[in-house]
C-alpha cells in the first residue's frame, strides 16, 4: 500500500512539474507566427523511459505537439497520459497493439481503435478526435470504422526517419523542410529525437513559425486555438471575391497517394496545384486541369461535379504535399 501511494504521489508531482513547465514556457501566442503552424506528432507513447524527458524537452522550449499513443501503453501508464496533457499536449489514437490495420477484418480494427480511445479517455477525460494508422497504412474499411468513431485519420508530409537511424541533425533537417500547415512524423521513444527539440524550436522560430493543433476539420496544422485555416486565401482579384482551397488526405499506396481539394468562397474558381519534383500528378477527377510545360503545375477549372477535386500523385520518393492555391476565375 505504501509502495502504491508514492508511485501516486509520483505520478502527480510528475503531471504538476509538467504543468508548471508549460505555463511558465515562451507562449506561441507570444511569437511571430506570420510564417505559420506545423504539426509536431511523436508516435508509440507513452514509454516510461523517453515519455518525461520528450514532454520536459518540449514545454521548456515552448513546444506543444500531438501524441499518437498506442492503447495498450496507455492503459499501462495512464499517469504519463494525464502528463501529456497537463504538459498541453494533443493526444491522439494509434490503436492499440501497432499492427498492421489493412491486413485486419472490421471487426478487429474496431477492436483497436475502440479500446484505445476508451484506455484515453479513462486517463484524460476526453476522447480523441485525431487517429494515425500503424506504418501510414490505411484502406476504405479502416476509413469506414474511423468515420464510425469519429476520427480525422492524420498521415504526415515530412518522415524525419527517426526510426530509421537518423541522427538528431538529420531530424532537425527534416523538420526544417516543414511548410505552412504540414505535419512531422516523429516517435516517442529516441534519444536522437529528443535532442533535436531546442533546434527544431531555434529553426521554427527563425522561419516565423510556431508549433500548432492538427484541425480534425481539415487534418491540417492551424494555430493552437484552431483558428485559421492552414493556407492564407488568395488575395482579392481586380474584379473582387476571395476563395480558399482546403487539401486533405485520400488513400495512399506504396508509390502514389491520393489529396482532395475543397474550394469555398466562389463557384468560380481557378486553383493552381504544383507539385514537388519528382512527384507527378497522375490522375484527376471531378474537375478540368490543364498543365504548365514542366508538368509540375496544374491548373484546375470546374467540369460541373461541384467544388471538390481529386487527384492522384506518383511520389517517387517524394511524399510532401503540394502547395496550392486558389483564385476566383
Amino acid at each position: 500500500m505504501i509502495r502504491k501511494l508514492l508511485v501516486l504521489g509520483a505520478a502527480c508531482a510528475l503531471a504538476a512539474g509538467l504543468a508548471l513547465t508549460w505555463a511558465t514556457a515562451p507562449s506561441n501566442a507570444a511569437a511571430d507566427c506570420g510564417g505559420g503552424y506545423v504539426g509536431l506528432t511523436y508516435d508509440d507513447g507513452p514509454n516510461p523511459a523517453t515519455t518525461s524527458s520528450l514532454l520536459n524537452a518540449l514545454t521548456s522550449n515552448g513546444l506543444r505537439a500531438t501524441m499518437f499513443n498506442v492503447g495498450q501503453n496507455a492503459q499501462n501508464n495512464p499517469a504519463l497520459v494525464r502528463a501529456q496533457q497537463s504538459a498541453g499536449m494533443w493526444i491522439g489514437n494509434h490503436s492499440w497493439t501497432h499492427p498492421h490495420l489493412t491486413q485486419m477484418s472490421t471487426s478487429q480494427i474496431q477492436s483497436e481503435l475502440q479500446r484505445t480511445q476508451q484506455a484515453i479517455q479513462q486517463a484524460t477525460g476526453t476522447a480523441p478526435r485525431l487517429f494515425r494508422p500503424p506504418y501510414g497504412e490505411t484502406n476504405a474499411t479502416l476509413k469506414s470504422v474511423e468515420q464510425q468513431l469519429g476520427l480525422t485519420e492524420i498521415i504526415w508530409d515530412v518522415d524525419s526517419q527517426d526510426w530509421n537511424g537518423a541522427s538528431t541533425a538529420q531530424i532537425v533537417a527534416a523538420a526544417g523542410r516543414l511548410q505552412n500547415g504540414q505535419i512531422i512524423l516523429m516517435h516517442d521513444n529516441y534519444a536522437t529525437t529528443i535532442a533535436a527539440i531546442p533546434q527544431i524550436a531555434a529553426n521554427l522560430r527563425g522561419r516565423n513559425m510556431c508549433a500548432g493543433m492538427i484541425s480534425p476539420v481539415t487534418g491540417r496544422a492551424v494555430a493552437p486555438d484552431g483558428s485559421g485555416p492552414s493556407t492564407p486565401p488568395s488575395s482579392p482579384p481586380p474584379g473582387g471575391g476571395t476563395c480558399t482551397a482546403a487539401v486533405s488526405a485520400g488513400q495512399q499506396w506504396s508509390d502514389r497517394f491520393n489529396l482532395s481539394v475543397t474550394v469555398s468562397g466562389t463557384n468560380s474558381w481557378i486553383v493552381t496545384v504544383t507539385v514537388r519534383s519528382p512527384q507527378k500528378i497522375i490522375a484527376t477527377w471531378n474537375g478540368t486541369p490543364t498543365w504548365d510545360g514542366t508538368g509540375n503545375v496544374m491548373t484546375m477549372r470546374p467540369n460541373g461535379n461541384g467544388n471538390t477535386f481529386g487527384f492522384t500523385i506518383q511520389h517517387n520518393g517524394n511524399r510532401t504535399w503540394p502547395t496550392v492555391s486558389c483564385r476566383v476565375g
